[in-house]
C-alpha cells in the first residue's frame, strides 16, 4: 500500500488496497477496504469510507473534488473504470458501471445502478435501488431519464477522462518533488 500521507488510514484491520499509479490528493480521505485500481484518481477534500463494506474504484477512474463515497453494510460501492465522479457529487452503496459521468453535486443512493455509458447530470438525484439503463442522460430530482447519450457527448467524456488522467500524472510528479 501507498503511503501518501496521514489521511489514509485502516479501520479495524480493513486497509486501503492502493495501486502506485494512483494519485491521491494529500487532503483526501481514505479509510478501511478501499481498493484503487492503476490510473485512477481521487482528487482535493474527496473522502472514500468503507469502514462496513468495500469500495472498488476501477482503471482510470477519477474522483473529483469534495466527492463523498461511502459503502454501508452490505451495500458496497464498485465504480467502473473511466467514470468521473463530479465535485461534490455523493455516491451511497451504489454501482457506477464503465464510462459514467456523475455531474456535480448529484447523488446516488443505496442498491442504484447506473449502467455503463450513462451521464447523471449536475444535481440529479438517484433513489435507492433504481436502475438506470445503458447509455442514459438523467436529469431532475428525481432523477428520469430524458434522451439517450449522444455519441458528441460520449466523445466529450472520453475526452474528459483522458484530460483528467493527464492532469493527475502531472499533479503525482509535483506532489512527489514538494517543491514547497
Amino acid at each position: 500500500m501507498n503511503n501518501f500521507n496521514g489521511f489514509i488510514s485502516e479501520f479495524e484491520g480493513l486497509k486501503p488496497i492502493i495501486h502506485d499509479e494512483v494519485y491521491v490528493d494529500v487532503s483526501a480521505r481514505i479509510i478501511g477496504n478501499v481498493v484503487l485500481d492503476e490510473g485512477s484518481s481521487v482528487w482535493p477534500m474527496a473522502v472514500l469510507r468503507a469502514d462496513s463494506a468495500q469500495i472498488h474504484v476501477g482503471r482510470h477512474a477519477a474522483i473529483l473534488d469534495f466527492a463523498f463515497i461511502e459503502s454501508p453494510e452490505g451495500l458496497p460501492v464498485n465504480i467502473g473504470e473511466e467514470v468521473l465522479i463530479g465535485h461534490g457529487a455523493i455516491v451511497h452503496g451504489a454501482l457506477i458501471e464503465s464510462r459514467c459521468l456523475i455531474g456535480i453535486g448529484a447523488i446516488i443512493l443505496d442498491g442504484a445502478v447506473i449502467s455503463s455509458g450513462s451521464i447523471i447530470g449536475a444535481g440529479s438525484f438517484i433513489a435507492a435501488k433504481a436502475h438506470i439503463p445503458p447509455n442514459s442522460l438523467v436529469m431532475g430530482t428525481p432523477g428520469r431519464v430524458v434522451r439517450e447519450v449522444k455519441p458528441g457527448e460520449r466523445d466529450n467524456l472520453i475526452h474528459q477522462i483522458k484530460t483528467i488522467y493527464t492532469k493527475s500524472r502531472q499533479y503525482m510528479k509535483n506532489q512527489n518533488n514538494k517543491t514547497i
